[in-house]
């Protein structure tokens, strides 16, 4: 009988978290988005991590600095805003994030990124700094160029990885350590 509760916590926690996500995604309309929309999931130790993003493309444009300006919160992605969702509490960068469900912000600058967690989920260009939950700040390197934006997993193990934003030849890691 515990296995049969646990399994059914388990399926309805997933529900709920799938249902916020789907909810911050809704545009109203079934058109071919020019951004489209993807998302990817990784289990670090027993702690799901989901990420829903719509993907811009280069599209011959100057990304970092001019499309994307440097020292100002960019939605990191395209359309709604980009939803991170933790099964459980996680360190990012050494600090403390409750489980939950959060948009995804960037302050992109030449040699540093401010990470933002935000409580708020809207419209990409919503964006509201009293509901911050957690920012931190990490190092971008230069990568392979990408067309389109793509947040993706390295170097996951059972307690730890790096979720990588990667947009035209910059790659921004996020250290996401689990308690489990």
């Amino acid at each position: 009988m515990k296995v049969q509760s646990i399994i059914f916590v388990a399926i309805l926690g997933l529900s709920l978290i799938f249902a916020s996500v789907s909810t911050a995604q809704e545009r109203g309309n079934d058109s071919p988005r020019v951004s489209p929309n993807a998302s990817v999931s990784q289990t670090i130790g027993t702690t799901v991590v989901t990420v829903t993003y719509g993907r811009p493309g280069v599209k011959d444009r100057v990304v970092f600095g001019e499309l994307v300006p440097y020292d100002e919160v960019w939605r990191t992605g395209a359309n709604e805003s980009t939803v991170v969702t933790f099964s459980d509490n996680v360190m990012i960068e050494g600090e403390a994030l409750s489980a939950g469900t959060y948009s995804l912000y960037t302050l992109p600058g030449l040699d540093e990124w401010s990470v933002i967690f935000n409580s708020k989920l809207s419209w990409g260009t919503q964006y509201d700094p009293t509901m911050d939950v957690l920012r931190v700040s990490v190092e971008p390197h230069t990568g392979e160029f990408m067309e389109q934006m793509m947040i993706y997993f390295e170097n996951v193990s059972e307690d730890s990885g790096h979720m990588i934003i990667h947009w035209d030849e910059i790659k921004v890691p996020v250290r996401i350590e689990v308690m489990n």
